[in-house]
């Protein structure tokens, strides 16, 4: 009867994806769980604390969310994933029902009995048990169908955990025959990580069975960093049992009050609302095409980009922090966490400036929070710890490009003391980067990498400065923002390592690639790292010998072999047309380089090739780590037709967008109509663009063009306009 109704579930969803106007429809949560995508397919309601999803319960680079498409087992249901990071980390509060209290026997299950849609996860597993899940904020929700005649058991394993995070600490206490508490504390990637639950059940348990390990306890309560427990519902001979598990950051007090964000059992409503939910983010733009696979992988890749960073604040927005200590936001905000700042600088924080209106301050005010308690901005904060991940100090450029597009609740002043806090910090090799000019190969490691990301961010304090009116600053950190010209190889037409002596590191293959810390790339190689200057292309290319070797260089980027040398060349090098890798983010901004030398065309060509090689609506489907957004934010500008090359400036350089038709719904109320006329797969070369009825010469549009709406109609071909924005001054910015 299950199948048969999976069967009649499947039927409707199908048809209704072909014809039905909700965009939820075209959402798959299965895209980016296989390959090395890292995504995870459980309920999710947009930025929530509480992400719901099945676990196969191996560990491994590929099982980071926990899931894997290629996998066949599920050892439980834990409420916290994280989407899309190299790192595994989080997991918590696993939960799993069996059947005839054998929690010996692992569950298997089969792709045609899952579901995933936004906000709702159901899967039947070999036991015969229909699981399935909706969310709120802070709470999950869990509908358990259990076999005719059978005696359900359903079991909390805090000692549950995946990759090299671990219980440190955790707790279960049974209050009565419906509700229990506890907490999980835990180290892994992010220490001193503290979870607190409670769960309700929607009838009576009959008995339960706590343990420690194997070992069976008496009472009420366990403490141990394998606890266990095991409700049992005898005499339910099957049938539906719910379960509701709220959390805090807080205490298990404050998680029994997370508990009336969901009233009463309605299951079909709260999942309902949840779609809602989703249905309102995505309307925020709309595209039409016909094909429905693009669609697809649009929405869904939209989908993505509203998962991180997640909310960490109770509902007063009380929250505490990896220094156990308590705060609560002021005015109402919430604390956010998961900041992939590495990652989501160069396109998903700039999206959010135009979709997330509301939202977006309290993210920001987050990052302050985070520095008004560390005395720094987070490089990559996991439940407020700082994981140090990655190079760079980037939320520089995002608290810079909230500061120059107004985005409101933002204090200018602290925002630049926090932004200069970390241009001058003592640690991550700043003060050798300051004495040197560039980081030194045999001072730190990482010696291009960490000197180009540097470079970025000074300029984006140079930015600030000169919106503040602090001159000296401004042209302190203007001189900061080359330098990577002291590490440009004339020679080999590279950004090369150099030590303190001011001698390029030898020997030297572009090709080459080590993933470990004192490589001079990180994550990549010459190739790939040597075009990060966002900030200055057109003084890259003069270094090159003008614009037109440069474009030669680009060109050959893409068209050379896509052999990475090295014995532990990083997995995050992936998605490769020629040295170009897509998989990885540093290779992001490259295709629009072209348009800053006036060959806009060739990033025209790039793109497309790019869009429509590294994304497709399979498991597969992204080229790399997803990334906690930015590798769909990549694909959501680009769909529409432009992106932030530079993401603190306020242009957006065009593309070749994928779509007929895009309606952008803005933060002040109004909309930007985007047209594709004469589009198709041959025609991706722009002939012309027109905004608000006036032809618009320039390769790039401005971030208050988009802001006053209206209409911008692109105008393709199957041949490049070689002769359209070929004057300097109608390139994006650079400094020289």
């Amino acid at each position: 009867m299950i199948r048969y109704l999976f069967t009649i579930y499947f039927a409707l969803f199908f048809f209704q994806g072909l014809y039905a106007q909700k965009l939820t429809d075209f959402v798959d949560p299965f895209i980016g769980t296989g390959g090395h995508g890292h995504t995870y397919p459980g309920a999710v309601v947009p930025f929530g604390m509480v992400q719901l999803s099945p676990d196969n319960g191996r560990s491994g680079w590929d099982w980071s969310s926990g899931y894997h498409y290629s996998d066949s087992t599920i050892t439980g249901f834990s409420h916290t994933h994280l989407n899309g990071t190299g790192i595994g980390d989080w997991c918590d509060i696993s939960v799993m029902p069996f059947v005839n209290s054998d929690a010996k026997v692992k569950a298997t299950f089969k792709h045609q009995d899952e579901i995933a849609k936004p906000g709702y996860y159901a899967v039947k597993l070999n036991s015969g048990i229909l699981a399935a899940f909706t969310v709120t904020e802070r709470c999950g929700f869990h509908a358990y169908d259990f076999p005719v005649g059978s005696d359900p058991m359903i079991q909390f394993d805090l000692g549950f955990h995946i990759n090299w995070d671990k219980t440190t600490g955790a707790c279960v206490s049974v209050l009565n025959d419906s509700t229990l508490v506890g907490y999980r504390f835990s180290t892994g990637w992010a220490k001193n990580q503290k979870v607190y639950f409670a769960a309700r059940t929607s009838k009576g348990f009959s008995k339960f069975k706590l343990y420690s390990g194997n070992k069976l306890i008496n009472g009420a309560m366990v403490l141990d960093t394998a606890a266990r427990v095991q409700l049992f519902f005898a005499g339910a001979s099957g049938g539906r049992v719910m379960l509701k598990v709220a959390l805090s950051s807080v205490s298990s007090e404050k998680a029994l009050a997370g508990l009336s964000e969901i009233g009463g059992w309605d299951f079909e409503k709260t999942k309902n609302i949840a779609s809602e939910k989703w249905e309102k983010e995505l309307q925020k733009i709309k595209i039409k095409t016909a094909d429905v696979a693009l669609k697809k992988t649009f929405y869904t890749a939209l989908y993505h980009t509203c998962l991180s960073p997640g909310l960490y604040s109770d509902g007063d927005g009380d929250y505490q922090n990896s220094r156990s200590e308590q705060h609560r936001m002021a005015n109402g905000s919430q604390r956010y966490t998961v900041y992939s700042l590495w990652d989501t600088f160069r396109a998903l924080n700039p999206l959010f400036t135009l979709t997330q209106p509301k939202r977006y301050p309290d993210i920001v005010k987050s990052m302050m929070a985070f520095y008004r308690e560390n005395g720094l901005l987070p490089v990559w904060d996991l439940s407020t710890w700082e994981a140090n991940t990655m190079t760079g100090y980037h939320a520089v450029p995002v608290l810079a490009d909230a500061v120059l597009k107004g985005i409101k609740g933002v204090d200018i002043e602290e925002a630049y003391r926090a932004m200069k806090a970390s241009a001058m910090q003592q640690t991550r090799n700043v003060p050798d980067y300051i004495r040197y000019g560039y980081l030194s190969q045999d001072k730190g490691g990482w010696s291009v990498t960490v000197t180009l990301e540097y470079a970025f961010d000074d300029f984006c304090i140079a930015q600030v400065a000169n919106k503040l009116g602090l001159k000296s600053d401004y042209k302190l950190f203007m001189q900061r923002a080359v330098a990577y010209t002291r590490l440009f190889d004339p020679v080999t037409g590279f950004v090369r390592a150099k030590n303190s002596d001011g001698q390029f590191t030898m020997p030297f293959d572009p090709y080459f690639s080590e993933h470990e810390e004192k490589a001079e790339y990180i994550e990549g190689n010459a190739w790939q790292h040597s075009f990060f200057v966002p900030q200055d292309p057109r003084g890259l290319a003069k270094l090159h010998g003008g614009n037109d070797k440069f474009i030669k260089k680009l060109d050959s980027l893409f068209s050379v072999s896509s052999e990475v040398k090295g014995r532990n060349a990083s997995g995050d090098i992936s998605g490769m047309i020629g040295q170009y890798a897509h998989g990885n983010e540093p290779s992001h901004h490259i295709s629009y380089l072209y348009s800053y030398v006036g060959a806009a065309w060739k990033t025209q060509e790039k793109v497309r090739m790019i869009a429509d090689s590294m994304y497709h609506d399979r498991p597969d489907g992204y080229a790399g780590n997803e990334d906690c957004g930015q590798m769909s934010a990549w694909f959501v500008w680009n769909a529409i037709g432009f992106y932030p090359a530079n993401p603190v400036i306020g242009q957006y350089v065009f593309g070749s967008p994928l779509v007929d038709r895009a309606e952008m719904a803005l933060p002040n109320g109004k909309s930007l109509t985007i047209l594709v006329n004469n589009n198709s797969k041959a025609n991706k070369y722009i002939q012309k663009i027109v905004l608000n009825g006036k032809d618009l010469p320039k390769v790039f549009i401005t971030h208050s063009q988009i802001l006053g709406g209206g209409k911008l109609i692109f105008y393709m071909g199957s041949k490049p306009n070689k002769t359209r924005a070929i004057r300097p001054e109608d390139w994006p910015y650079s400094i020289n």
